[in-house]
């Protein structure tokens, strides 16, 4: 117990001590990203608005007259137009526009047309999250309808935040540095990628470049773009290895009787045949590379050979540089990996070659959660790897469909083509 709270409060201080924030991933949103979101976000728009104008209690300004003998004479809400537009270095303008069905009279119903338009730009507030703000707000007396059009996207930002699991032990985190910059680019958002093991934050090595997202083909039809560093992945396989998620117990087909035929020693050190055990535990972090076209992780591990339980007596410890292929996919929102590994000497058990890769598959195969806001989903997504100024990322052109609390609002087959540089 005083050796874990002596390490909690060590862990503390290096957390404490690395106070330099810098980016590790981060994403575009392009201007026809930005067209879909507006297109999918039409139905609850329209939802929310005709709640407030059609309600009893609804203000009659906007109409030019008073209202009369307290009757609501909406009785219809449609929006007809719903856009969202790029200003450069300042936010978005939302532009909305609705017919409203008015019964000024019994038996008389006619359309009139309400516009909205609100400039929009993104806040970072004092909990460190994201918030959609209005600037400006014509008719002003919209602007409650503004406020609440804008409580789910928050709620969205909100999410993007959260901590998502790993391991049982192990939890990601992405933390925007700053608010999102817009450009003709889009609106392109840095981000920081912390790890939890137990609940606690872990100091991770420092990059030794830094970071920035590159710049968009400008052909490219993507929606989307996420990037993420080499350095991500190294620091996503230092908090497994944290996490003691690549310690592993490997059986092995031999016993201590047939070593013993090949290591005379050993018939003196077991009085009776046991099966043998390997033991990996790395003594070193792991390390990613990534070039043109494919990605690998370095694996320094110690193999302890030995035998009995519970008791485990250690006769042999080798050690064992394995270099693993990386394989990425994605499911829903987790980016899944798993490996095929080639050992760099030839000089070990071939239980070694297969039970490493394939142990490690069990964890790595639980994958790691993407950045994403609550609601949305990645699909049909195939990763392409690319170095890009002598900085490596993968490309995974994608597709995400918008799910959970706007399902129901989407047209059948609707989807956003994305692209993740990683």
């Amino acid at each position: 117990m005083a050796k874990l709270l002596t390490l909690s409060i060590l862990l503390s201080l290096l957390v404490l001590a690395h106070t330099t924030r810098s980016p590790d991933c981060g994403g575009i949103l392009t201007p026809s990203g930005l067209s879909y979101v507006a297109q999918v976000s039409k139905p609850h728009a329209e939802t929310i608005l005709r709640q407030d104008l059609m309600a009893s209690t609804v203000p009659d300004l906007f109409l030019g007259s008073p209202k009369s003998s307290g009757r609501n004479p909406i009785n219809s809400v449609k929006v007809t137009e719903l856009s969202l537009s790029l200003i450069p270095h300042t936010g978005l303008r939302l532009t909305i526009d609705v017919d409203l069905g008015i019964t000024p009279a019994p038996s008389t119903t006619k359309v009139m047309r309400l516009s909205i338009l609100a400039d929009l730009h993104v806040e970072m507030n004092p909990e460190g999250n994201l918030e959609l703000v209005t600037s400006a707000c014509k008719p002003t007396i919209e602007e409650m309808q503004i406020s609440k059009l804008l409580l789910l996207p928050n709620e969205q930002l909100i999410s993007l935040t959260a901590q998502f699991p790993i391991t049982p032990s192990c939890q990601v985190q992405y933390l925007p540095l700053a608010a999102p910059v817009f450009s003709e680019q889009g609106i392109t958002i840095s981000l920081q990628t912390t790890f939890q093991v137990a609940g606690m934050a872990i100091p991770l090595p420092v990059s030794p470049t830094p970071f920035s997202i590159p710049e968009l083909v400008s052909s490219s039809p993507s929606h989307l773009t996420l990037a993420f560093s080499e350095h991500f992945y190294t620091s996503f396989f230092f908090a497994l290895e944290t996490a003691g998620a690549f310690n592993m117990t490997i059986p092995s087909p031999l016993t201590t009787a047939t070593v013993a035929q090949k290591i005379t020693q050993m018939g003196s050190l077991f009085q009776e045949d046991l099966p043998v055990i390997l033991r990996a535990v790395l003594r070193s972090s792991p390390r990613v590379v990534l070039e043109e076209g494919k990605a690998a992780l370095k694996l320094f591990l110690t193999i302890h050979v030995g035998a009995g339980s519970p008791a485990f007596q250690i006769f042999l410890s080798v050690n064992a540089d394995i270099s693993t292929g990386l394989l990425l996919s994605i499911t829903d929102t987790r980016m899944t990996i798993s490996t095929a590994a080639a050992l760099l000497e030839e000089l070990f058990l071939p239980t070694i070659r297969e039970e490493v890769p394939a142990q490690m598959n069990v964890v790595l195969s639980e994958g790691i959660f993407l950045p994403h806001v609550s609601s949305f989903t990645y699909t049909d997504v195939s990763v392409v790897i690319h170095k890009v100024r002598n900085k490596t990322f993968k490309l995974l052109p994608a597709m995400f469909d918008l799910k959970g609390t706007q399902e129901q609002c989407l047209p059948p087959g609707s989807r956003i083509n994305q692209s993740l540089l990683l």
